[in-house]
Parts: C-alpha cells; sequence; structure tokens
C-alpha cells in the first residue's frame, strides 16, 4: 500500500488537465490532493475519487400559472458509493451548475467518511430562482424534478435531502411523487421530510446543532467564558439561527448575524430570539420561503455581509455560501476561529492565508456534518418503522460529532496539520480502507494469497 508521495500522480493517469483549473470540482479536489501527501492509501482510492461515479442532467418541463411552459435544467451526482449509498441535498438556485454539483457530491463522499456513516456522496440542483415562482409552481418543478430523475435514486441507491431554497415541504412533495412512480410508500427515500410524513425530530436544526458541539468542545479546551465570547454569524437561515439560538442560550455573545440583504451588529450581544422573531414574522410564497430580513431589527448597527466578516470577535459563523473568505479578504478576518457552516465558504487560496495567521478553521465537512447525520438517524428510522424522541436525536447527534470531532482534533495535534487537513486524512484513511476491501492491484499482482 504505497504512500501517497505528491498529487502529480493524477496527472500521470489522466489528461493532463491542471488540478487547480477554474473548474468548481477541480479546486474542491485540491484539498483532496494536499490530505493524500500525509496519508497512506491505495492508489486506487485516488484515482476513484477523481471520477464522479454517475452524471445525470435532467430537463424539467413546468406549467406555469399564467398557462405559459418552461424549462429548467436539473442535475444529479453520484460521486462514490464505497461507503454506502450515495447521500446528498437537492438545492434551488440559479447559479446552479455541473461543476458545483460535482464538487457538493464530493464534499458529501468526505463529510460522510468523517462523520463515519455507511454513505456515499451525492448532490444536486435545479438552475432556478424559486423566489420568482409560486407555490404550486414549486411542486410541480419538485414533482417534475423526481420523475425525471426516479430511476437514479431510491433508498438503497440515493437519498436526496434539503439545500439551499429547498425545505421540508418539498421534501414530503419529493417523497409523495417518488412513492406514486413506484406505486409503494417509500419514506426512506428521501430525508428532511414534515414529521408528519415519516420525518425526523431534530432534523431541521440539526446542521447548526452540530456546528454547535464543535464550538462547544473547543471551549472546553480553550477555557472559553461564553459572557466573553463573543460570536458573529454570516448566514441568517436554519443552521445560522439554530446554532445563534444554541449560544445564546448557553449565554454566548452573539453580536452581529446577517442575511442576505446586509448585517447588524450590537457589541453588548444581540436579542437573538427576537431577531429571529423578526426575521420569520413575514413570509413570502404562504411559508414556503422566509421574506423577513435582518436588517429591519432596531437597536442595532447596520453592516454589509463583507463588514460582518471582518468584525473584531473571538468566534466568526459562515453559514451562507460558498467563497465568502477568499484571498481578497483572508487577512482582514480578525477572528481567532472559524466554524464552517455552510459548504465551501473558504477558497483554498483563503486557507493558506488563515494558516499562517493562525486562524483555527473547523472544517465544513465536519463542522456542517450535523444535517447529514441526522438524515441518517432518519433514514434508518425510516427502514426500522420508529420514530425517535427529540431528546434521544439530538444525544445522538451531540455522541457522534463530539466523538469525529475529537479524533479530527487528534489527528491534527498528531501529524501537526491544520484540522481541514485531519478531517481529509481521516476520510481518506476510511475510503482507502473500503477501496483496499474491494481488492487493489497489490493484490491481484499477487501481493498477498487468498
Amino acid at each position: 500500500m504505497p504512500l501517497m508521495s505528491n498529487a502529480l500522480l493524477y496527472r500521470l493517469i489522466t489528461s493532463g488537465e491542471p488540478l487547480m483549473s477554474k473548474s468548481a470540482f477541480k479546486r474542491a479536489l485540491a484539498r483532496l490532493d494536499q490530505a493524500a501527501e500525509h496519508v497512506e492509501i491505495p492508489e486506487e482510492t485516488f484515482i476513484r475519487l477523481h471520477h464522479p461515479r454517475a452524471v445525470l442532467s435532467v430537463a424539467v418541463p413546468v406549467r406555469r400559472d399564467d398557462g405559459s411552459l418552461e424549462i429548467f435544467t436539473g442535475y444529479r451526482v453520484h460521486h462514490s458509493d464505497l461507503l454506502g449509498p450515495c447521500k446528498g441535498g437537492l438545492r434551488y438556485h440559479p447559479d446552479v451548475d455541473l461543476e458545483e454539483v460535482k464538487a457538493l457530491a464530493f464534499w458529501m463522499t468526505c463529510k460522510c467518511a468523517v462523520m463515519d456513516l455507511p454513505y456515499g456522496g451525492a448532490k444536486g440542483g435545479v438552475t432556478v430562482d424559486p423566489r420568482k415562482l409560486s407555490m404550486m409552481e414549486i411542486e410541480r418543478l419538485s414533482r417534475g424534478l423526481i420523475r425525471q430523475i426516479a430511476d437514479f435514486i431510491g433508498p438503497e441507491v440515493d437519498i436526496p435531502a434539503p439545500d439551499v431554497y429547498t425545505n421540508e415541504r418539498i421534501m414530503g412533495w419529493m417523497m409523495d411523487e417518488y412513492s406514486q412512480v413506484v406505486r409503494r410508500r417509500t419514506p426512506a427515500v428521501i430525508t428532511g421530510k414534515p414529521v408528519a410524513l415519516g420525518g425526523s425530530l431534530g432534523r431541521s436544526t440539526a446542521t447548526g446543532r452540530g456546528g454547535w458541539v464543535c464550538l462547544r468542545e473547543l471551549g472546553k479546551e480553550y477555557d472559553w467564558q461564553p459572557e466573553k465570547t463573543r460570536i458573529a454569524i454570516q448566514g441568517f437561515g436554519n443552521a445560522g439561527q439554530a446554532i445563534a439560538r444554541l449560544l445564546h442560550e448557553d449565554g454566548f455573545r452573539v453580536v452581529a448575524v446577517s442575511d442576505s440583504k446586509g448585517a447588524i451588529f450590537n457589541d453588548d450581544g444581540l436579542d437573538i430570539p427576537s431577531v429571529i422573531e423578526h426575521k420569520n414574522r413575514h413570509s413570502e410564497l404562504e411559508a414556503v420561503y422566509c421574506d423577513g430580513s435582518v436588517c429591519e431589527t432596531h437597536d442595532a448597527e447596520q453592516l454589509s455581509n463583507e463588514e460582518l466578516l471582518e468584525l473584531g470577535v473571538d468566534v466568526l459563523v459562515p453559514a451562507a455560501m460558498d467563497d465568502v473568505i477568499t484571498a481578497d479578504n483572508a487577512s482582514k478576518i480578525k477572528a481567532r476561529v472559524i466554524i464552517e457552516l455552510a459548504n465551501g465558504p473558504t477558497t483554498a487560496e483563503a486557507d493558506d492565508i488563515l494558516t499562517d495567521n493562525d486562524v483555527l478553521v473547523i472544517p465544513d465537512i465536519l463542522a456542517n456534518a450535523g444535517g447529514v447525520t441526522v438524515s441518517y438517524f432518519e433514514w434508518v428510522q425510516n427502514r426500522r418503522g420508529e420514530q425517535w424522541s427529540e431528546s434521544e436525536v439530538h444525544e445522538r447527534l451531540d455522541k457522534r460529532m463530539a466523538a469525529q470531532f475529537g479524533k479530527v482534533m487528534a489527528l491534527a495535534d498528531e501529524h501537526k496539520v491544520s484540522a481541514r487537513l485531519a478531517a481529509y486524512m481521516l476520510a481518506l484513511k476510511r475510503l482507502g480502507a473500503a477501496a483496499e476491501a474491494l481488492g487493489t492491484a497489490h493484490e491481484f499482482n499477487g501481493g498477498s494469497g487468498g
């Protein structure tokens, strides 16, 4: 089982496309290349992970409310099934494209491996601005998408979940449509559903809770005093609100939060329950999406999202979109700890700058893994025909998050590497063990007897 000495191996076995091209997928793989230099894995694992297992592109026709027909492009990518059936969200966003979906599917492979879940990685999305659709149009789009990809998903094949601009109601429509296609009730095909349709208690806040567990475990090591620990959260959807509420309940000073319209700041700490209530008080599309803004909250200074990132706080929590911390602003980050609740909020170039400035980054494939972990719990409950209490879900999530957090940080300390690199090293070890169990060139060349 030879040690991967450098990431250039892949260039010798493929067409030679530079790994640091502008492709989102290639940029994501750069993290893998770095980790591969520190882990003994079968070379075939490295090769497998550079190639998505399957890619599907579909055209979804939707009849608009005015009678016109519009075609939307959808994607679903299976990156790897080395550890089990594929798992990953479905997002609705105008910027969705195939390269982004491939990168997100790769991250899901690594995330599931880090959390020691029996899943591979998948991701999907539709190129659409859902805020411009009515509720009935969103339902038609959601059901139409499932009809197009029904042969590509399934409880033992690929299990979608909510993501950007999709939620439990949309997941309920998708599960119902798949059940109609296969002519049997199949709750385990989709996670993140309403509880009444087989969803799990505790799922809607799981991503935020997972990030909170990471921050809690760090607090034990650093002996933080909550009332003196200042935290800023960029992004105030489900994940951002969940971690903000938990931190507020623990007595931490959440001094700034933001949404797409801007940020608010109060150095004495925000009244988080009031901010959440104000944010969610008004809704558009009859509760499919929230349209209130934190910027309308009083007793706080208004900032831009960019200014929030550069605040002099102890902990920064990017919980919105990808690539918000870049080479242009990384040197301006004053927080000593970053908890990545969003997928890919930090570019590779920014990572190097943050490391040089001694900023501890708890990476997305660990920090935001609470969502997929409770999705796994939901899948298990569906397959068993059980319904766990919310306290049991929280207990199971806390235990698993704390355990894997400890393993990542121990690996980082042992090898004197960043937490991000350690997380990818842990993922590679688990993926490599699965690949080796299937047989590698070493065995087929007579390296061991059978």
